[in-house]
């Protein structure tokens, strides 16, 4: 019995999180109170607890995770500096002429926001403030103007700089490390997260391709559900549309290729980069005559409040997966994977499907945290590319935040959107893009240099 002790504290964590109890506290409270049955049944060595001051100490000196508050910080103040309006607008007036037009738009967008901003829960709430009435009330198909809106915003999960991979770029970092020492090699190479963030650019590239084609085919099958805008719609305050686009386009573009333009010519690194992004964020704000003593005051706290989420429930997540090897969950995980047939594969798929069914009950934050600490070095060890790997459980989390019943994508959007637009309609027009997705997946697993040829180019000696 004691050997499944590792195991039965996920089935307890999850339970605790489904009762309600904040997830960093859940984390740590179940790992306690497991070390402490682990004592008194003498399974569990209360020395590893004493470690525990180490670990946060090396939370609290880690130089990578500084890159959080700033691309958070960037994050709050676009979406205060109301870029995604200007952007949206302009976008439908471009695309307008075209069936599916402004569904495309809303794809654009949400890919731009996502290059910008990286925060999934405020791009899908944004994006269903701005464009879910406007595509109502151009009469798109109900379900088809959700699903766009849901897809695209969670295109922040995979398009840099993206705060899942800034979290699965440092954990992976350790893992590889750790594989490359358990296979006898002294001098490990490392991976780091602007490695994450040139390998996922083809990838959420590809995605969103993938998207517009899916809208365009619509177009060709089902024109009524999604609608061209008349010419009065689009002409709004009568300006030149050319220079309209200029203006809404240029100001994000350019911190874009100030943010991840670093991270690729060698310039900066990720937190660098981030700082520089934050900079550029507040400079946007002031240029647009949106940034104020009020504004930077909420914006600060907005950005503490997340910073101070993640952290705790990385500190949290700490003493879960302290307690976890302490319990020997490491060799009992690794045997379960060794023994999967199909080997590395297998294995891959056995973490692909466990992760992606977690995403229902967790966040990306503690599954990057919990779980990919306990099996990164495991599949690592059997051969796999830290890049793809990264990118590939990124576009994982992407998928499960899109699928019903549970995916925090659609709780996001049911929450702003008008009472007409029905759960049901919100669930059936993510189901292609669920498909789409699981395309990309596939696609990604049958060509892993999707993901590791751009970073092999960036970086090569």
């Amino acid at each position: 019995m004691g050997e499944y002790l590792p195991l039965l504290m996920f089935v307890a964590v999850c339970g605790v999180l489904l009762l309600g109890y904040p997830v960093a506290f859940s984390l740590a409270g179940t790992a306690l109170g497991f070390a402490g049955i682990g004592m008194a049944t003498g399974r569990f060595d209360a020395s590893f607890l004493q470690t525990l001051p180490d670990r946060v100490f090396g939370i609290m000196t880690n130089g990578t995770l500084i890159a959080v508050p700033m691309f958070v910080f960037m994050g709050v103040m676009l979406e205060r500096s109301r870029v995604a309006e200007s952007l949206l607008e302009t976008m439908a007036a471009l695309f307008g002429p075209v069936r599916g037009g402004l569904g495309i738009s809303v794809t654009l967008v949400g890919m731009l926001l996502a290059a910008s901003t990286g925060i999934v829960g405020a791009t899908v709430v944004t994006m269903g403030l701005l464009s879910l009435p406007t595509m109502l009330k151009r009469h798109y198909d109900p379900a088809v103007a959700a699903g766009t809106i849901c897809a695209s915003g969670t295109l922040g999960q995979i398009i840099p700089p993206s705060i899942v991979l800034v979290l699965l770029g440092d954990v992976l970092s350790s893992a590889y490390q750790q594989a490359q020492l358990d296979m006898g090699v002294w001098s490990p190479k490392t991976v780091s997260v602007g490695d994450l963030f040139v390998g996922a650019i083809i990838p959420g590239l590809l995605l969103v391709v993938l998207y517009v084609v899916y809208l365009l085919g619509l177009a060709v099958l089902r024109p009524a559900a999604v609608p061209a805008l008349s010419v009065e719609e689009r002409a709004q305050d009568g300006r030149p549309l050319a220079g309209r686009v200029m203006r809404a386009l240029i100001p994000p573009l350019l911190l874009i290729v100030a943010v991840l333009g670093s991270i690729l010519g060698g310039v900066a690194t990720p937190t660098e980069a981030a700082s520089v992004g934050a900079l550029g964020a507040m400079g946007l704000a002031a240029a647009k005559r949106e940034l104020s003593w009020a504004t930077l005051r909420a914006v600060v706290r907005s950005t503490t409040m997340v910073t101070s989420m993640v952290f705790l429930i990385l500190i949290g997540a700490s003493v879960f997966s302290l307690v976890f090897r302490g319990f020997g969950g490491d060799d009992v995980v690794k045997d379960l994977l060794s023994d999967l047939p199909g080997g590395a594969f297998g294995a891959m798929v056995v973490v692909m499907a466990v992760m992606f069914f977690l995403g229902f009950i967790l966040d990306f934050i503690e599954i990057t945290f919990v779980v990919v600490p306990i099996v990164g070095p495991i599949l690592l060890s059997m051969g796999l590319d830290p890049i793809w790997l990264g990118v590939m459980l990124a576009l994982n989390l992407q998928t499960s935040f899109l699928t019903p019943p549970f995916g925090f994508a659609l709780f996001y959007l049911r929450g702003v959107a008008p009472p007409q637009l029905t759960t049901a309609q919100i669930y059936r027009g993510v189901v292609p893009f669920i498909l789409i997705q699981l395309a990309a997946l596939a696609l990604l697993a049958w060509e892993p240099k999707l993901a590791t040829w751009l970073p092999g180019v960036v970086y090569a000696d």
